[in-house]
């Protein structure tokens, strides 16, 4: 079985790398997952402090569409970690590629360790 991933990198203003990830940890992801949407990982990159990315995974090009216009429409998101997330970026690019579920679950896996349990990334 196939599925599409978004593989998004945001550019981080200076400075606001662990803010951004405590908001992202403990707000964005888990708002996320209650709509149902599959976080496949997030976390800093290993070449710079200033990026970091975010892995979604959807059924197909429709599905993301329809989710994601959902979700970023929201009173729950506009309302809640928006802010605090969007005035900590510089830029984002979003990259959509075709993988397997096999790809889906090692990368899941392979990511899992970036997020310790209290929330601070390696």
């Amino acid at each position: 079985m196939k599925r599409l991933i978004e593989i998004r990198t945001y550019r981080l203003k200076p400075g606001v790398a662990d803010a951004f990830h405590h908001a992202m940890h403990s707000l964005a992801v888990p708002m996320l997952k209650k709509w149902d949407t599959d976080v496949v990982a997030y976390g800093h990159t290993d070449h710079e402090e200033a990026t970091y990315f975010l892995i979604r995974s959807y059924e197909d090009r429709e599905a993301l569409e329809r989710e994601q216009n959902a979700f970023y429409a929201s009173s729950e998101w506009k309302d809640g970690p928006r802010k605090e997330l969007v005035d900590r970026l510089d830029s984002y690019m979003n990259t959509l590629i075709w993988v397997s579920q096999e790809a889906i679950n090692s990368m899941r896996e392979l990511n899992a360790s970036e997020v310790q349990a209290d929330g601070s990334s390696k």
